[in-house]
């Protein structure tokens, strides 16, 4: 039997539509008109000069490399007299940045930064390229593939979702007669931040044929693919899966900035278990959680490796301990106790943690356990 769960979102605060959902999963690849479609998610330093202009940064090769290193680009712009040469791999050949305004009056400045690549030897056909910026709504990035006769190859849409937050957004470029990649951006260029590069290999993917099919990137430093809520209630093995809430909701830390949701249950499930997805987190602060007015506690997230550039430290006045932010987004869980929970309508709330700034969530979702017909325990005896 379903026991289905009637969910209702009740957005606290802007909230955003999520329609590139499935764009954002996708690779980067060339489409019918020679576009890239768009993709969903340390330290050599490039300094990037404030000087009007045009100016390049030659890179510094590492020799006798078998397999090509991957390259982190730090394209923060800061003062001259803090610059250091870049080291990156030899087949980053140069960066260079350019300001400039559009001949029409009125119309916003642009910003570019070009990145000279050379594929190394052997077989690497494809670039994965992951851009790391401030996704500002006017300032959203995109990027544009040259080859050496100065030809546009492929351009991909704006990146990112303009949901306000430091944040970071990845791509599959195909590098066949590729010879340099820029990265436009309106305004002065001070939302980005830097660019992770590394060279992917093919292999056979399978996955089970009753597994719902999910086009993944291949992400480095073990990140979690993005989390797909069902449109529907669904049933498996008596488990329920409902959406609460597919859209992107801002939280802050505050209980009048949370996200609000009301959901109905018709039985009592064994096993609750909430999920979702959420942007710029403090990672030592998760989100707090709270069902029908009780604190449940924070939800747990899923942490990629450490070497990932996505976290970003914070340092503030006083206190010795640096905090990080992850700017991407982090799959987060929490159990939710069924003794909290109630027949009928449910209230749950979700807001930042103590100490947080602003983040946002995204394809909340919430999961009941039902007894099944050949669920699997075991009767413990008492001693």
């Amino acid at each position: 039997m379903l026991f289905r769960v009637l969910a209702c979102a009740l957005l606290i605060g802007a909230t955003l539509r999520l329609s590139a959902q499935e764009a954002f999963n996708d690779a980067l690849l060339p489409s019918h008109d020679g576009r890239l479609a768009s993709s969903s998610g340390g330290e050599p330093t490039v300094e990037t000069p404030t000087d009007q202009g045009k100016q390049t940064v030659e890179a510094q090769s590492k020799l006798g490399e078998t397999r090509p290193d991957s390259a982190w680009l730090d394209l923060r712009q800061n003062a001259t007299t803090n610059s250091t040469t870049q080291s990156a791999p030899n087949w980053v050949e140069a960066v260079a940045i350019t300001s400039a305004s559009e001949e029409n009056g009125g119309a916003t400045p642009k910003t570019s930064f070009r990145i000279r690549v050379a594929r190394p030897s052997g077989d690497y056909q494809v670039l994965f390229f992951r851009l790391f910026f401030d996704d500002r709504a006017d300032a959203r990035p995109q990027l544009t593939a040259w080859d050496e006769s100065g030809t546009e190859v492929l351009r991909s849409g704006e990146l990112g979702l303009g949901i306000n937050l430091p944040s970071s957004d990845s791509a599959m470029i195909p590098m066949n007669g590729i010879s340099a990649i820029d990265i436009d951006v309106p305004g002065d260029g001070k939302t980005v931040r830097g660019a992770y590069l590394d060279w992917m290999t093919n292999s056979e993917v399978v996955h089970p044929l009753s597994a719902e099919h999910r086009d993944v990137i291949p992400e480095p430093f073990s990140a979690m693919p993005p989390l797909h809520p069902p449109s529907q209630d669904t049933e498996q093995f008596g488990t329920v899966t409902a959406t609460l809430a597919a859209d992107i909701i801002h939280i802050g830390p505050e209980m009048q900035d949370g996200a609000a949701f009301q959901f109905g249950i018709e039985s009592q499930p064994l096993l609750a278990v909430l999920t979702f997805e959420v942007a710029n987190p403090r990672i030592d602060s998760p989100p707090e959680i709270y069902v029908n007015g009780q604190d449940i506690g924070p939800a747990s997230l899923t942490l990629p490796e450490l070497a990932d550039p996505g976290y970003r430290g914070e340092m503030e006045p006083i206190v010795r301990q640096m905090h990080f932010q992850y700017t991407g987004w982090l799959r987060a869980q929490k159990i939710v106790p069924v003794t909290n929970l109630q027949i009928g309508s449910n209230d749950l709330i979700v807001r930042n943690g103590t100490g947080s700034t602003a983040s946002a969530i995204r394809a909340t979702q919430i999961q009941l356990k039902y007894l099944w017909e050949k669920s699997d325990y075991v009767l413990q005896l008492g001693h």
